[in-house]
């Protein structure tokens, strides 16, 4: 990463400063506007528009592809550059029919618009030609109207190149070419994957959200027929553009008034994306993603484009419900917090305050995060504080602490994209975390970045590797320790980094003696040749960052596997550099945030120790209380507890425990035997139907707050929609219930929560509202100053020496379960839905996609069974039992099986499957070591993969939109050559 050359060049006469690499277009941006209509920021040179030409050193040129060179002397305003751009423009304008007062798009972001407006066009050299194609509305979500395509190619450039689903291109060869999907079929009959790459580049109305048509403007709800007339008689009445531009840019000064734009996070994965949400009233219209955004610029996936519809649902939770029977009765809020609290009161004064257990949520804001913990412990009495990072992420922070000091990703998103290899373990980011996997496709095909894939299954990214890795379940462990091995005997690994950085490298390499090639061969199901082969790509890269999830910390032996992850790290010296770390892949949008802010049971906020009397004492005199010293009770304990009857109550907060935890039979008939038992969400989940209690929260789009991602960066979020019916955030809930049970809560913003939080805190201390505003982020630790820390261990590692220990870890052999349960079931995540499913089944597009759960099955077990896709089976465990539809696909082989872990139906989840088998250091369940018998209940059958899945698809690969055909073509008519003369009169 050399720093680029810096030299003066000339624009206007006036001298600017330019580096290697630029563009004269981005330099000319500097210093005015100047029009561009195919080129975005995020997308690069296209040279499909010629909007941008530009007179330099004498000659015509597009100035968006045009690199500076020293001395350039750029002039913008010549006539011959003039009458160039104006004829890119009339050809633009030939294929796009202007009646911008009645578009949707005319909210003064339209590209089209305000580039004409610029240029000042009168009027248009050549008419417009409508083509013959009619518009596509079979997608759920956006619609595309060949009539209003420029064939600008950005939604091809964001989709072949910045998305990489490689679906969109231009079919230059037609007669009137247009955009096409895969091979020329309906979209939703294509491969594309619905994440809004094309419609948010799109620089005019060809591509549209759908809830917007007929809502943003003042006169977009015409019925068609009027419409088109009004356009015509438009065109008849007004002299020329001139008018035209300005009643609607009045017409869009007008929508301002009644259409928000707010700024939010996203509520699913862990990537952090950020954008603006568009609404007017409570119809939410749009998401538009913006290059501010740290995260993700302008990217999104399906669920964060197109999946909001949930907090508009009828099932929302709008009044408190208290049990009375077997039924719920909704309740004024003063009634159900006092219920709350004698209760718990009671059963506190009876049993003592580690009778009740406390359940945070990785869907709420750090603020409500930190109050709950709070709430448990100095108002409480009691460390019996966990969240959901206990199934997931807890082994990995294990390890990271262990090992290198901080329980975090180690860099940021954009060194996953600046590494020379990636290497990822048991994640599957194409469906988990679909914007990080977008950086991971593009740099694999753009910049000849490695990727080495280590799954069960051939999902997205193994199907794209350089090296696929195909272990036997639960065995990651060995043939990790392995390659380790033989990059230190061979002489591969970074000596210098070790000898100056590490500690305990000769015991652990002592440790690696039983992991042999040989015996790695024998376990795993790997070669040994393949095995050398990951060895010398690791060897030859400058630059490694290493994922993984929950493939990896799903297991007995999870957190040993993910510190053996971290001792590869550690001995290739492939951390502390731009482009280098560890990267544990956070799966929900704040788990990282729920254990930052002490949601853990040993831990305060900041990863402070409960044993420390030092931080206690700190805590008490800011709490005024006196702080329980001894460890509390996990998740996993708090169901154990329940069932040995010591732990009598629960609170719990935006958890579906019935359903996302292991063993779910087991969990259900602990919840049956609770006393008491507060549930507080937005819908009247699965584990709502087993409390005393259900108390209406608000999602994400109804509150402020802060979330933080996957690589420590926390983000504002702002009020969208106010709370729907009585609902209340949960920050409000849980400090009124604190001050019916004696405390003194006066929190008016969860600004004053935040700035109290960080102020105990060395980890976050100089974190505030006022350094978050709008897309500006911080990534911790954050000194006093607000300086903050996008890479870990540049200098040392956050231990009192500076230094990171090799820890040796063993091999723990999965769980072996009878004979008779003869298939190995995996699951994970999918794209379109997230987790269990509560918020994205209650959205119409995302449910049309995939109404339901289903079972992966191999070909070769399906022709063994005598099933196809479309079967029924009923998959048995030792724990429970489900009957789903089968999917034959060579994505899992021999007697592997596959299962999402969403699902629209209570009784099909997965984990009525799963055991209480765990971690044996952070009692993460082990998921993914479960073994089932098939019994087939009917041959015959609907395939679950519905019309809609992008899975039936054929996606249509392409270097980009391919412009030499577009100048290739009979009828182009060159407006520069390549020597950059001018070629038109």
């Amino acid at each position: 990463m050399s720093a680029r050359l810096a030299f003066d060049i000339r624009i206007n006469g006036g001298r600017i400063r330019a580096r290697e690499g630029d563009t004269v277009l981005q330099r000319i941006l500097e210093v005015q506007e100047f029009p561009h209509v195919c080129y975005h920021p995020a997308l690069g040179p296209i040279e499909t528009c010629d909007t941008c030409i530009a007179e330099v050193n004498g000659r015509l040129v597009r100035a968006c592809s045009t690199e500076v060179k020293p001395g350039m002397d750029i002039r913008t305003h010549s006539s011959a550059g003039r009458a160039a751009r104006k004829e890119g423009m009339d050809r633009l304008l030939q294929n796009h029919e202007l009646y911008c007062t009645v578009c949707d798009n005319n909210n003064g972001n339209c590209t089209i618009h305000n580039t004409a407006m610029m240029m000042r066009v009168e009027e248009q050299k050549y008419p417009f030609s409508a083509k013959p194609y009619e518009k596509d509305d079979t997608n759920p979500f956006y619609r595309y109207d060949p009539d209003q395509c420029i064939l600008c190619g950005r939604c091809v450039e964001a989709c072949q190149n910045l998305q990489v689903s490689e679906v969109l291109s231009i079919d230059w060869e037609r007669d009137h070419p247009r955009v096409i999907w895969d091979n020329d079929v309906p979209i939703n009959e294509s491969s594309c994957v619905s994440c809004g790459h094309c419609v948010t580049v799109c620089p005019c109305n060809a591509l549209m959200e759908k809830p917007m048509l007929g809502e943003a403007g003042f006169l977009t709800g015409i019925q068609p027929d009027t419409l088109n007339s009004m356009i015509d008689l438009t065109k008849e009445v007004e002299p020329g553009y001139g008018s035209i531009f300005a009643v609607s840019e009045l017409e869009a000064q007008m929508r301002e008034s009644r259409v928000r734009k707010t700024k939010t996070v996203c509520t699913y994965c862990g990537v952090g994306c950020s954008f603006d949400i568009w609404t007017k009233d409570r119809k939410i219209l749009k998401v538009e993603p913006q290059m501010e955004a740290p995260a993700n610029q302008i990217s999104t996936c399906v669920k964060g484009k197109f999946g909001w519809d949930f907090v508009n649902s009828s099932e929302r939770l709008v009044k408190p419900l208290i049990r009375k029977g077997d039924a719920f009765y909704p309740v004024e809020w003063g009634e159900a917090l006092d219920y709350v609290a004698e209760r718990l009161s009671d059963i506190r004064g009876e049993y003592g305050p580690d009778a009740i257990g406390y359940i945070s949520s990785s869907k709420c804001t750090n603020e409500e995060n930190y109050l709950m913990q709070k709430f448990a412990r100095s108002v409480m009495g009691t460390n019996n504080i966990d969240n959901c990072s206990r199934y997931c992420q807890s082994p990995a922070t294990y390890a990271l602490r262990q090992t290198m000091g901080y329980g975090g990703d180690s860099g940021s998103i954009e060194d996953i994209a600046a590494a020379d290899l990636v290497f990822i373990i048991g994640a599957n980011p194409a469906e988990s975390h679909p914007v990080l996997s977008t950086r991971i496709r593009q740099a694999h095909k753009r910049d000849d970045q490695k990727l080495i894939v280590a799954d069960l299954r051939k999902n997205d990214m193994a199907e794209r590797a350089d090296q696929w890795l195909q272990p036997k379940p639960g065995t990651d462990l060995v043939w990790i320790a392995a390659v380790t091995k033989v990059l230190i005997d061979r002489g591969w690994y970074d000596s210098t980094f070790v000898a100056e950085r590490v500690r305990h490298f000769e015991e652990y390499r002592a440790s690696l003696q039983r992991y042999t090639l040989d015996y790695a061969e024998e376990v795993t199901g790997i070669s040994k040749e393949q095995l050398i082969r990951v060895a010398e790509m690791i060897r030859d890269a400058n630059r490694m960052c290493l994922l993984w999830a929950m493939g990896v910390t799903q297991h007995m032996g999870g957190s040993d596997t993910s510190t053996a992850i971290c001792n590869l790290s550690l001995i290739t010296g492939q951390v502390g550099r731009l482009g280098t770390g560890v990267y544990p892949l956070r799966g929900h949008n704040n788990v990282q945030g729920a254990g930052d802010f002490g949601c853990a049971p040993d831990v305060l906020p900041g990863y402070a120790s409960v044993f420390d009397e030092k931080v206690r004492a700190e805590y008490e005199q800011a709490w005024n209380v006196k702080l329980p010293d001894r460890r509390g009770l996990d998740n996993h304990q708090m169901v154990e507890r329940i069932h040995e009857g010591r732990l009598k109550a629960m609170y719990l907060k935006g958890e579906e425990i019935a359903l996302v935890d292991s063993n779910a039979n087991h969990v259900g008939k602990a919840l049956e035997k609770l006393d008491f038992f507060v549930v507080q969400d937005v819908f009247f989940s699965k584990t709502a139907q087993y409390a005393d209690v259900v108390l209406p929260a608000c999602p994400s789009l109804e509150k402020e707050g802060t979330f933080t991602n996957t690589e420590r960066r926390v983000q504002r979020l702002y009020k969208v929609l106010e709370p729907l019916g009585e609902s209340k955030p949960d920050w409000q809930i849980l400090m009124g219930l604190a001050n019916r049970l004696g405390a003194d809560w006066n929190y008016q913003h969860p600004g004053e929560i935040l700035a109290e939080a960080v102020s105990l805190t060395e980890l976050m201390a100089g974190i505030t509202y006022s350094r978050l505003e709008g897309y500006d982020s911080l990534q911790w630790p954050v000194s006093d100053d607000g300086v903050d820390t996008p890479l870990l261990y540049a200098d040392r590692f956050a231990f009192d020496d500076g230094k990171a220990r090799l820890v040796p870890v063993d091999w723990t052999p999965p769980l072996q379960l009878p004979e008779e349960y003869d298939l190995h079931l995996n699951n994970g995540r999918m794209l379109e839905h997230f987790h269990e499913g509560n918020l994205t089944y209650r959205v119409k597009g995302l449910r049309e996609k995939v109404p339901d759960t289903y079972v992966e099955v191999s070909g070769s077990l399906a022709e063994e069974r005598g099933i196809r896709t479309g079967s029924r089976v009923r998959l048995v465990s030792p724990y429970g039992a489900v009957n789903v539809s089968v999917v034959v696909t060579d994505d899992v082989k021999g007697k592997e099986l596959y299962m999402p872990m969403n699902t629209s139906k209570a009784e099909e989840a997965v984990n009525f499957l799963t055991s209480s088998h765990h971690d044996q250091h952070t009692h993460t369940p082990a998921y993914k070591e479960i073994a089932v018998r098939m019994e087939v209940l009917d041959v015959q059958g609907t395939s679950p993969i519905k019309r809609g899945n992008y899975r039936l698809g054929q996606p249509n690969p392409q270097p980009g939109v391919r412009v030499e055909r577009k100048w290739a073509r009979d009828d182009y008519t060159p407006i520069v050559s390549a020597e950059g003369e001018k070629d038109m009169d």
